[in-house]
């Protein structure tokens, strides 16, 4: 059945994409071989830089963030090395399984998926690694699964008081362009990246920022590899180029979304994402509800994990949502399935589309008969007024 109005897509990503960002990739393809295609690269390249926080290369792949994650592990390490990695949650799982499948030795630090990675828990880990075997330590710098922030400098200060030499890598897919991140400032030797959360595009780019010493180590060691080779990507990028061929549209939407962010001012876009998180976990105490994320200092701007109360089902919940208010939420993953709905906040919003999906929950909750204390968009609406952006206040 038609349902008019626009679809509310309130996942934890994939986000809303502006118009001007879609308008732009709609434009007829340019010869990626040409040109203006060699202008739009090297523009590309070198403005995704700050958005990372750093002065070195940033590749772009056509692919998913999971392209990311696997192009970081292969241009660094090769089969039995091993590595260290924290089970923040359900991404972090996915993490693990794809190094170990490429061969690599992952150890993996539990958790009950409710904080982000214990920077402490990290550095006792390390000091027991007297022969330094561990190559790499990776961490989940947003949980998309469970909205929990790790504190990525934190896990950078914990390596080197354990004195030793792993790397840093860090999967910011659903922080960037959302939360801060300083990959030069925070010492991250890979920061892993996809287009489709803060950057405000569909899915089809990937990002890895690249240290120093990551490119050291890409050099001389790592694995085979050939379509996912910094090597061949960096040599090609230096003339605006790509060594195989390029998301050529998606590239021209980047441009236009780095446009957009800049026009803001990306301590404003860190401020509207705080605003609309805390709005969101005041309607969600309110209503009575419990957020995954248990540690306030953890608690993440791009979304909001809530658990629905026992016995009743967070996928019928969505279900009817989506049926009656032509909207999506995000689902639980792993073991949070079935318990948990997510609240996306991130990218291309604004203080009515936070209150209206926050509506939207607080009368599905009632269709749902499941049990709350209703208001929880009106605290948020108080908070919001008392909150205001950047653009009210100075109109005030």
């Amino acid at each position: 059945m038609h349902q008019p109005g626009r679809h509310f897509l309130q996942l934890p990503g994939p986000s809303n994409t502006p118009l001007a960002v879609l308008a732009a990739i709609a434009m007829p393809t340019i010869d990626h071989r040409g040109p203006e295609f060699q202008k739009l690269g090297r523009e590309v390249l070198a403005r995704i830089r700050p958005v990372f926080g750093t002065a070195n290369p940033v590749i772009i792949y056509p692919a998913s963030g999971t392209g990311a994650w696997e192009a970081a592990l292969v241009n660094t390490l090769k089969p039995g090395d091993e590595v260290l990695m924290y089970r923040t949650g359900w991404f972090a799982t996915l993490w693990h399984k794809m190094a170990t499948k490429l061969g690599l030795k992952a150890g993996i630090i539990e958790s009950d998926w409710r904080t982000g990675a214990e920077a402490s828990a990290i550095e006792a880990r390390l000091r027991e690694d007297k022969g330094h075997a561990i190559k790499a330590v990776c961490v989940v710098h947003n949980e998309t699964s469970t909205g929990c922030v790790t504190d990525i400098a934190a896990v950078r200060r914990a390596i080197d008081a354990a004195g030793h030499p792993a790397l840093l890598m860090a999967d910011t897919i659903s922080g960037l362009g959302s939360l801060e991140y300083k990959h030069d400032e925070w010492g991250v030797d890979v920061s892993i990246a996809g287009s489709q959360k803060g950057l405000m595009l569909p899915p089809g780019l990937s990002f890895n920022a690249v240290s120093d010493k990551a490119l050291a180590v890409s050099k001389t060691g790592g694995s085979p590899r050939s379509y996912w080779d910094w090597a061949e990507m960096l040599a090609s990028n230096a003339t605006g180029f790509f060594p195989t061929t390029p998301a050529t549209n998606m590239l021209q939407g980047l441009k236009v979304a780095l446009d957009l962010l800049e026009a803001e001012g990306m301590s404003n876009v860190f401020a509207r994402h705080d605003r609309a998180a805390e709005a969101t976990r005041r309607a969600v105490r309110h209503w009575g509800l419990e957020t995954v994320c248990t540690r306030p200092s953890d608690h993440s701007s791009v979304l909001t994990a809530v658990f629905v109360p026992e016995g009743h089902s967070a996928d019928g919940l969505r279900k009817i949502i989506l049926e009656n208010f032509n909207m999506s939420l995000g689902s639980g993953l792993g073991m949070l399935a079935d318990k948990v709905f997510r609240i996306g906040h991130l990218g291309d919003f604004h203080d009515l589309m936070v209150t209206g999906t926050l509506s939207g929950v607080e009368m599905g909750m009632a269709a749902a008969g499941i049990p709350h204390r209703a208001g929880g968009v009106t605290a948020a609406m108080h908070y919001l007024q008392g909150n205001r952006g950047p653009l009210l206040a100075a109109a005030e």
